[in-house]
């Protein structure tokens, strides 16, 4: 008997446009956050947007995702990497496992390394809040820099 982890993600609208070409490559080659799943068949089984500020899409996409046997749902490595980072993701995260008793994990494909590159210039994950946001997708200098 095979072990299937049904996944969610759920995108940032800024980039709604988004064919999700890496966090689909990162979940297939066990990358960025979906390297925690070495044993287990992965099934994607929701992938949708925020619906923008303050994230009105997130109650609904919760529930579609949760009727739809995920068991994870990861808010994709967008929100952490845009500019400015969401300033909602803390709270997404903490409504989902709340609300539906599911686990969430931020992040999907590893951080480019474009954008590793700017937000440390530019200062955005000092704050040690962030450090466990964008530790699952730091990766190696090689994996990011295939991302870019």
């Amino acid at each position: 008997m095979t072990i299937k982890t049904r996944i969610g993600i759920i995108i940032c609208d800024r980039y709604r446009r988004c064919a999700g070409g890496k966090c689909f490559r990162a979940m297939r080659n066990r990358e960025g956050a979906f390297s925690i799943y070495t044993d287990t068949e992965l099934e994607l089984v929701g992938f949708t947007t925020c619906d923008g500020c303050p994230g009105g899409n997130i109650e609904y996409a919760g529930d579609e995702m949760i009727k739809n046997g995920a068991d994870v749902i990861h808010l994709a490595t967008g929100l952490v990497v845009g500019y400015p980072p969401c300033p909602y993701i803390h709270t997404f995260k903490a409504f989902l496992e709340k609300r539906y008793g599911v686990r969430v994990v931020v992040g999907t494909h590893p951080i480019p390394k474009k954008y590793l590159d700017m937000h440390n210039y530019l200062g955005t994950w000092q704050d040690n809040a962030w450090t466990p946001l964008v530790a699952p997708t730091m990766s190696d200098a090689g994996t990011r820099a295939a991302y870019d």
